[in-house]
Parts: C-alpha cells; structure tokens; sequence
C-alpha cells in the first residue's frame, strides 16, 4: 500500500514539474499596426520594412476591436516543434 501511494505522489509531482515548465516559456512580444488579419494569423507591421506573421487560434486572448489599421501590442511565444541535426 505505502509503494503504490510513493508512485502516485511521484507521478503527481512529475505532471506538475511539466505543466509548470511549459507554462514558463519565455514570452515575447511585438507592437506595429495590424495590415492583413485572418481567423488564423495577424500580420503586423512593425517598421517600414518588417512585417510579423503571428499564428492565432480560439484560445487567444483579445482586449478590444481587432482589426486592421489597429496599432496592436502581441505577446508570444516560441516553442520548437522539431529539430533536425545536420553533420558538420
């Protein structure tokens, strides 16, 4: 009884050490006007000669009337998806 009840506490201690980790990952963000919006990205000018592409789905969060023309402030994060080691 005492072993199965040592696992448990394990793997809860584990699930919340990986739950808090991704939590963590570092934030950015970017200010421009917005010049092109879809259900799926906003593209965001930032300077003259840089636009930002920045994936959106129904998880995120909008204060305001987002549309275009709106000077915007996006915070994002960068998580990789897959890594290819090449040879030297």
């Amino acid at each position: 009884m005492q072993r199965s009840f040592s696992s448990i506490a394990i793997a809860l201690t584990l699930s919340l050490l990986l739950t808090t980790t991704a939590l963590a990952a570092k934030s950015y963000q970017v200010t421009g006007t917005i010049v092109k919006l879809t259900d799926k990205i906003i593209t965001v000018q930032k300077s003259d000669d840089e636009k930002w592409e920045i994936d959106r789905d129904d998880s995120t969060k909008v204060t305001g009337d987002l549309k275009v023309g709106q000077k915007v402030t996006i915070e994002y994060k960068m998580t990789a998806t897959k890594v290819e080691v090449k040879d030297k």
